[in-house]
């Protein structure tokens, strides 16, 4: 092989390996199972404004479907993608099958934005896609709001060193990822979706 093809080859195998890096820096490069059993590739949302969240439905924090699906509706024709992975991984507070999740989110609380299929997000059988939110945006506190208090007091009685962790600590953590489908803020449970529209509005 001449000189200048074994340049050209080697340049062209940076070029890829750098292709596939940016993508994997993105949430562009993961795929998720749709509640209906479909594939949903996020590439697909380029140039959206995504806010991801786990949730569930017998959980205190379920109410917060609603400020979910009023950011979603009022923001929506701006870019805006709100997209829920119900989980059970946290007290048991999502048993249910994912056409029983989505009845319950429809009927109860409107919800008109993409669910996927049910899902741990922490542990051996995590969704990739929180394991790559949770390692770009760690766990950071609760803060000092009481029911910031209130939850570092729960999970501090089951594990003293819960907050050392950088993974998911309850349902309804949201991970806003801006258009270009970097993470750029995650929010714990006790942040109401209304908290989030400055942050939202910047984006979009």
């Amino acid at each position: 092989m001449k000189a200048t093809a074994k340049i050209a080859l080697a340049i062209s195998i940076v070029l890829l390996m750098a292709g596939c890096a940016d993508k994997s820096q993105t949430i562009y490069g993961f795929t998720a199972e749709s509640n209906k059993g479909q594939e949903v590739n996020f590439s697909d949302y380029k140039g959206k404004v995504l806010l991801v969240v786990n949730t569930a439905s017998k959980c205190g924090f379920t109410p917060q479907y609603d400020g979910l699906e009023a950011l979603y509706q009022k923001y929506k024709d701006n870019g805006l993608v709100v997209i829920g992975f119900p989980c059970d991984q946290f007290g048991h507070q999502e048993p249910g099958s994912n056409d029983e999740i989505e009845e319950f989110c429809r009927l109860n609380y409107g919800v008109t934005f993409p669910l996927m299929a049910k899902s741990d997000v922490n542990g051996e059988n995590a969704n990739a896609i929180f394991k790559w939110l949770y390692s770009e945006k760690p766990f950071a506190g609760f803060g000092d709001s009481d029911r910031g208090k209130a939850m570092d007091g729960m999970l501090s009685r089951g594990n003293p060193d819960y907050a050392s962790n950088p993974d998911i600590k309850w349902n309804f953590t949201k991970f806003l990822i801006d258009r270009k489908g970097r993470v750029v803020a995650r929010f714990e449970p006790v942040v109401t979706p209304e908290d989030l529209e400055d942050e939202i509005k910047a984006l979009i």
